[in-house]
């Protein structure tokens, strides 16, 4: 938790407050009910309530790199990939489905037809998720396209310019509107969010990968896509209208298997481009058991409770009395326990914890995929005064491996399927 000094020596909690009240509350500096379309806490007193900014405007604001500054070249607006007709295919959800994770090139099953029929539904009427939409299409087309030509090739592809163009636009779609945020421009931030991180993972860059995945959690529990307990142990309900479940996604997409994860690296020419996860002898772990024993049981355990995980989202989500709520708190600590008992067995074996590029780099991936999960079952039904404290601590622990996987990863580049 942060804290600051005082005059006399002693510290202080210093509290954060939510970012998804009115602009009134916020102006005031006071805490919002958050009622809409307009807060009791404006009306009782007498004043105007002015509403709720976009969330999407509110929790990402400067703090996302720009998509647009990757490329130096002029945008010129070209129209999105629109569906050719009002029916979604069987092959449009999995052509979809394959795109939301680069583990797919080697033919893993993702496991996530709904949310790609979910997303599709949306990008019918909906210009950010189209515009969204569009973008991953192209980027993971040049990524595919990248792994089959030579590296050396000069310039971005007409698929890459095109598919930034697309995330630049579905930005400014998610940005653009002042006006309070309804269900359905809530259900687009968060569909875009997901197609965000996917974007970033075809990228590689993991960084903006993490930004993105920890502000669209912080959407997620700031509007209350699940019920969950305020500070006096009074059951709030979800959302009117169902909210994308964003968590499940990422659980499900950091649950497939990565086939590549422990191919050895090489630098040589004549063996090819690198592994995305590579494995050189200088990253072998002491001791006496070998990676290839360690990391299959870590990763085992690690998904044995994003499955417990799951489950328990599950039972949140049909939460109905306080009773209930509270109930499932007790069932969430020992779930916290594990999280906390996993990392501890894995830095008793891996040196990552001090010496993080020594590390093998499917196992740093399992530290992301255990940071997602520890902030996950953190925000969900929280009641403590200090959760929005604490999921920053947690969010900026993610975004410290999240930066290391970018930086040791630029080098890299997929192999070829065999």
């Amino acid at each position: 938790m942060s804290t600051r000094s005082t005059t006399s020596g002693l510290t202080k909690q210093r509290r954060t407050r939510a970012k998804s009240g009115c602009s009134t509350c916020r102006i005031r500096k006071v805490k919002c009910d958050e009622i809409k379309p307009s807060c009791r806490k404006c009306s009782s007193t007498g004043r105007t309530c002015d509403g709720y900014e976009s969330p999407f405007k509110i929790y990402y604001g400067k703090n996302i790199a720009d998509p647009c500054s990757r490329n130096g070249s002029s945008r010129s607006i070209l129209p999105a990939i629109l569906p050719a007709s009002n029916k979604i295919t069987a092959q449009d959800i999995s052509s979809l489905n394959r795109c939301f994770s680069v583990k797919t090139v080697f033919d893993v099953e993702l496991g996530c037809n709904m949310e790609a029929k979910q997303v599709l539904e949306a990008s019918l009427t909906d210009q950010s998720v189209q515009h969204a939409v569009s973008a991953l299409k192209s980027l993971r087309q040049d990524f595919e396209r990248s792994r089959e030509v030579a590296v050396n090739t000069p310039g971005p592809s007409a698929s890459y310019e095109y598919g930034l163009e697309q995330y630049c636009l579905a930005l400014e779609a998610l940005t653009s509107s002042d006006t309070p945020p309804s269900s359905q421009g809530l259900t687009s931030t968060l569909l875009c969010c997901q197609i965000f991180i996917c974007i970033e993972q075809v990228q590689q860059n993991y960084a903006t990968m993490g930004q993105h995945l920890t502000q669209g959690l912080n959407i997620m529990r700031q509007f209350r896509a699940r019920p969950s307990l305020n500070v006096d142990l009074e059951l709030m309900s979800a959302h009117d209208s169902p909210l994308p479940h964003l968590d499940v996604f990422l659980i499900k997409m950091f649950s497939v298997p990565c086939k590549f994860s422990d191919i050895s690296n090489s630098r040589t020419a004549d063996e090819g481009a690198a592994n995305a996860c590579p494995v050189s002898p200088l990253q072998q772990p002491n001791g006496s058991r070998s990676h290839r024993s360690i990391a299959p049981d870590m990763r085992a355990g690690l998904t044995r409770i994003a499955a417990m995980t799951l489950e328990f989202l599950e039972k949140v989500s049909q939460v109905r009395l306080s009773s209930e709520a509270l109930q499932l708190l007790s069932e969430k600590r020992p779930l916290q326990r594990s999280l906390d008992s996993w990392l501890d067995k894995l830095d008793a074996i891996q040196p990552g914890k001090t010496s993080p590029n020594t590390e093998l780099i499917s196992v740093s991936f399992m530290r992301l995929f255990h940071q997602a999960l520890r902030i996950i079952v953190l925000g969900a039904l929280e009641a403590s005064s200090d959760i929005d404290n604490d999921l920053q601590i947690e969010n900026n622990r993610l975004q410290i491996i999240a930066i290391d996987l970018g930086d040791r990863l630029r080098s890299y580049r997929m192999p070829n399927t065999p």
